[in-house]
Order: C-alpha cells, then structure tokens, then sequence
C-alpha cells in the first residue's frame, strides 16, 4: 500500500550524506547480551572463526559496492581480540550531526559499552571530521537507561522529528533529553513482532522504518495501537513524504533496515541487503526507483546472527 503526501515543504537542511563511517570486525559471532530482546537474532553451529570470515566477507562487499557509487566510506578495523561481536553496528553508539557535533549513546548489553572508543573517531576526525560539540548520554548505561543510537532514533533530519519506537533499548526519558538538546520532536510509537505466537516490543526502530529524503519505507502493520499508526502515518505524510508500507514478512527480511545515502554528483541511492531486496515487491521497487538508485548487497550471515542489517552497519557522518 502507498500513501503519497499532498503537498511537500522546501527545506535545506539534508537527510543523507555523501560519507559514511563503519567499523570492519575482528570477531563476529551471536551476542547472548543482546539475544535477550533482538528476536532476529538466530543461532548457527559454526564456529566464530567460520563466522568472523563470512562476516568480513559481506562487510567487504558492501563497501566494495558503496564505494562504486561515489559514497565516502570510511573504515576503522577493529581491535584483535576483542570481544565485541557487535562493532559491526557503530550507529548504535555514534550519530554525527550539523554543525560539527557527535552524540554517544547508551547501549542495552555490557559487551556492547566497550565499542565506544576514541580511536575511531581520531581517524575521522585526521579525515577533516572535527567536531565542537559532544553530547555525552552513555553513562545513563550505569542507571540501565537505554537509547541506542540511530537504531532507535530514525531521524528525519529535514523536519527535526525523531521516530522512535519505545522498547528496553529507548528509554523515553532519554528520547526526550536527545530531543532537548539536539532540537528535535518526538514521534513516540510502540512497534511489534510476532514471537514464538507472542506479540513482543521490536527491539529497533528502524528495522521497522526508513526515511529517506522524499520517501519513507515503513511497516504499520507493526504499531497495533490504531491511534499511534494513524499519528506516525499523518507525521509522514504531513512532511511530504511518499509512503511505502511493508508487511512484517518484510520487516523480517530487513526490508525497513535501508537507508538513504549521496554522493558528490548530488545522485541519491537506497542501500539494502539481498535479503531486503528480494523481499521486495516489482511495485515497491518501481515506487522506491522514483526517488532512489537502489544498492543492495549479501548480508546473511550478519543478518542472521547479528539481527541487524545494512542501516546498523552505517554511521552517516555530517561536517
């Protein structure tokens, strides 16, 4: 189903950038921490050096096909022997904003706090990516409250509104204070997903929702109260966005874990797994070709045992 905006707001500020951070892993395997509320996660008897190469693998080629389109990726290795299956996914603890400012967030599991760390960030920062502003959430962790990243805050950076659905990993105090500092609204919703015959809080927002510059990808069928479905539709449409819906079978293929990135010649593009991709319908794919080059790339492995997908693997990063 599409729902299409009547009328649309000239803005300037943009949505996507042309530069991307992401972190290469050392070690991936399935995090138990994180096992507990991702129900996307899903076991494998291979080993974690079987699955660490496969990992690598498909990090590799999503760069590889990025890079192809003219999209600044930039990569820090992970440390050896570290033990953080996850630094895969840095937007989960990392947002870059204009002008000139990071924000550092909170995570769910323990093992997940170590992925924060300043070598990273001196290396964007020796690429020209200096910031004067910090905005420092992640000693909330200490009081087990939550709010992890852009996972959970899918922001539209035009409108100034941050969608988010409320879960273990979005604390709602929190929600609020980043709206506070940062200027934006919130659209506060609870997204679901059927487990094991059980309707359970999604453990991500935007697993569930995309939004791009002119278009939003986005699965109502997973908010079951009617009164927050109808407000995050109107929100959407009310911003001039081209809605495009998906069912939960899409959601769990990743179909709403995409996200909008540039290049330098001003042409935009959507980037998703081969999963998400073939999981399409021919009319989503025509819809989201209006607006977007579509990129896609095999992401199974990470998928599988990390329950995230292309959109965690990216941190847009803004001078």
């Amino acid at each position: 189903m599409y729902y299409t905006a009547i009328n649309s707001e000239a803005v300037s500020q943009k949505q996507s950038s042309s530069h991307v951070f992401m972190v290469r892993p050392s070690v991936f395997y399935g995090n138990p921490e994180t096992a507990t509320n991702n129900f996307f996660q899903r076991t494998t008897a291979e080993n974690k050096t079987a699955t660490t190469r496969k990992a690598q693998d498909e990090f590799d080629g999503l760069v590889k096909v990025l890079r192809a389109a003219g999209v600044y990726v930039y990569v820090w290795q992970d440390f050896e022997n570290s033990e953080t299956p996850d630094a895969i996914f840095p937007n989960n603890w990392i947002s870059f904003h204009c002008p000139r400012t990071q924000v550092l967030y909170p995570m769910y599991a323990t093992n997940r706090r170590l992925e924060i760390r300043h070598e990273p960030l001196q290396m964007l920062a020796e690429h020209g990516f200096q910031t004067d502003t910090r905005h420092d959430f992640s000693s909330y962790a200490n009081k087990s409250m939550f709010l992890e990243g852009t996972g959970v805050l899918v922001l539209d950076r035009i409108h100034k509104k941050a969608y988010c659905a409320l879960s273990e990993r979005c604390n709602k105090e929190l929600v609020d204070l980043f709206c506070e500092y940062m200027g934006y609204k919130a659209v506060v919703f609870t997204a679901f997903q059927t487990h094991q015959n059980k309707r359970l809080p999604i453990y991500h927002t935007n697993v569930m929702m995309c939004i791009g510059t002119t278009f939003a990808v986005v699965c109502l069928d997973s908010v079951d109260d009617t009164d927050q479905r109808n407000t995050l539709l109107q929100s959407l449409l009310n911003d001039g966005k081209d809605v495009i819906t998906i069912s939960e079978a899409q959601t769990n293929a990743f179909a709403g874990n995409m996200m909008e990135v540039c290049n330098a010649d001003g042409a935009f593009f959507v980037v998703m797994s081969e999963t998400a991709f073939k999981s399409l319908s021919s009319e989503q794919i025509q819809r989201l070709e209006q607006h977007v080059t579509i990129l896609h790339s095999p992401l199974s492995t990470i998928e599988q045992l990390g329950g995230g997908s292309a959109r965690c693997m990216m941190a847009e990063v803004f001078i």
